[in-house]
């Protein structure tokens, strides 16, 4: 069977503008087009491990105050509430973010939902730890709530869902330790090498030193922007209590 040139020709150019066409920004898609359900990661229990700060780290939550934190929205004072030394989100009052700016890191963070379980998926327990605030490693209640792969805990949301689910039961302390390595830009703000990012849940190994397709994004494509090489890290604010104790970082 014989395939005329000009057959051929169309379909190249199509295969080659596709990709193009998918990562221009005005076209707009709903959010279910970069939601995916399977495969479901597979449960496992995590085991009790002890998380104090190595001598080099710089303490940023001790249970004390928000010293280090400002509201992400304007600077201003950080509103969360801090009691029985753990910080827990104020509903309403936005989020927060660190004072100072990181770039390469190792990051330690716990985080409990509330204990009061209200709502299903992503309306369950929900909060984020946004590095850079641009790359979110998803928090939320995923003991025994479904939702899509890649925004349960410990996504690299909507991009890459945890290798298992290490998730405790509500109330339950839940620890994060991230390895990060910022993205690095050339001099005419194109990326050179992509963010990576490794986590550890409760001691298990979910995230294996992943390249980050882009900054988060809700709807659509990921697509990188120049920014600087430090910058401040952000707590979310979803509406629920969630809570952090025991916030320390190592610059890398």
């Amino acid at each position: 069977m014989k395939i005329q040139l000009s057959t051929l020709s169309v379909l190249f150019t199509f295969i080659l503008t596709v990709p193009l066409f998918a990562q221009q920004k005005d076209i707009k898609l709903p959010p279910e087009a970069t939601e995916f359900w399977e495969p479901i990661p597979r449960k496992v229990e995590a085991g009790a491990q002890n998380h104090l700060a190595p001598s080099d780290a710089i303490i940023l939550f001790d249970g004390q105050n928000l010293n280090h934190f400002v509201s992400a929205r304007d600077g201003g004072e950080a509103k969360w509430t801090v009691e029985n030394g753990a910080m827990t989100v104020l509903p309403r009052t936005g989020d927060i973010k660190t004072k100072e700016a990181f770039g390469d890191m190792q990051l330690h963070i716990e985080w409990a939902s509330p204990t009061v379980v209200k709502g299903e998926g992503q309306g369950r327990g929900n909060s984020g730890v946004i590095i850079m605030g641009f790359y979110e490693i998803q928090v939320l209640d995923s003991f025994e709530s479904r939702t899509y792969s890649n925004g349960q805990a410990a996504s690299v949301y909507k991009q890459y869902p945890p290798l298992v689910n290490a998730t405790r039961e509500p109330g339950a302390w839940n620890t994060y330790d991230i390895f990060f390595t910022a993205p690095r830009f050339n001099e005419d703000g194109m990326i050179v090498s992509p963010a990576k990012v490794t986590v550890v849940h409760n001691g298990i190994l979910v995230q294996n030193s992943v390249e980050l397709k882009g900054p988060t994004e809700y709807i659509g494509i990921p697509n990188y922007k120049v920014h600087a090489a430090e910058l401040p890290f952000v707590l979310q604010d979803h509406g629920d209590l969630v809570s952090f104790r025991n916030i320390w970082v190592r610059k890398l």
